[in-house]
C-alpha cells in the first residue's frame, strides 16, 4: 500500500475513530509522514495502531494516542511547547507542523540523535532536541503547552509549574495495566484544573518516582 493511502487510513480509521474530531489535528497527522520517523526495520508497523519499538527499550506512541495528545494541547502558531521524551521525533514533528516552537528533552542520547536526524531530514531543523533528563532540567522557562510522552507512576507537579498562565499539560499517570491520560490547565499562578481524558498504557519516564512497595 502507498504510504499516503496508509496514512489516510490511519487518520480516518484509527485517529478519528478514537474521538479525535479536530480537523486541524487530523490535517497535521496527514501532513507528517509517520514512516519517516519509524526505524527502518519497523517500517511495516508505521501505520498500525500499535506502539513501535525504539532503541533503549522505548516505543513510539500509538497514532490514536498522538491524536488525542494533539487535540488536548491545541498547538498553534507561535506557541512555545515543551516535549518530554523525543523518541524518534514524530510527536515533535506534529507539534511543529501545527506551527508551535518546540523544545524536546530526551534522556537517551541515541534517541536524541535519532530524533534530530529525522527532523532535519523532514526539513524541521528549527526543532530543539536536548539530551537531558526532564526530571532534572527545569530551565525556569514557561511554556504554553507541555507534552509528556512517558507516563508518571506517581503524579509530579514539576511539569504543571512550568506552564504559562492558560497553558496546557498532557500527561499519563499510573501504572500498568491501567493508566489515566490527563489534561492539566494552569488557571493562575497558584491554581490548576485537571480533566481525565482516557485510559491507556505507555512506557514510564526513566527515573520517575514510583509508589512505595509493601514488603513483609
Amino acid at each position: 500500500m502507498q504510504p499516503s493511502r496508509a496514512r489516510e487510513q490511519m487518520v480516518e480509521q484509527q485517529v478519528r475513530a478514537w474521538d479525535v474530531l479536530d480537523e486541524r489535528v487530523l490535517g497535521t497527522m496527514r501532513q507528517v509522514p509517520r514512516e519517516s520517523f519509524v526505524p527502518a526495520q519497523q517500517r511495516f508497523r508505521a501505520y498500525a495502531d500499535a506502539e513501535v519499538p525504539l532503541p533503549g527499550g522505548q516505543h513510539m506512541l500509538r497514532p490514536s494516542v498522538v491524536g488525542r495528545l494533539l487535540q488536548a494541547l491545541e498547538p498553534g502558531p507561535g506557541m512555545r511547547v515543551l516535549e518530554v521524551g523525543a523518541g524518534s521525533g514524530f510527536v515533535a514533528a506534529c507539534l511543529r507542523a501545527a506551527g508551535a516552537r518546540v523544545r524536546s528533552l530526551e534522556i537517551y542520547a541515541e534517541l536524541a540523535d535519532l530524533a534530530a536526524r529525522n527532523l532535519v531530514a523532514f526539513g524541521m531543523s528549527d526543532v530543539e532536541i536536548v539530551n537531558a533528563d526532564a526530571l532534572n532540567a527545569d530551565s525556569g522557562e514557561r511554556y504554553d503547552a507541555i507534552a509528556v510522552t512517558g507516563s508518571l507512576p506517581l503524579y509530579d507537579g514539576r511539569f504543571e509549574r512550568q506552564l504559562a498562565i492558560a497553558g496546557r499539560l498532557f500527561v499519563v499517570v499510573g501504572e500498568a495495566p491501567v493508566m489515566e491520560a490527563r489534561l492539566v490547565r494552569r488557571i493562575s499562578e497558584t491554581a490548576w484544573a485537571t480533566d481525565s481524558l482516557f485510559e491507556t498504557v505507555i512506557d514510564p519516564l526513566v527515573n520517575a518516582p514510583r509508589p512505595a512497595r509493601f514488603s513483609f
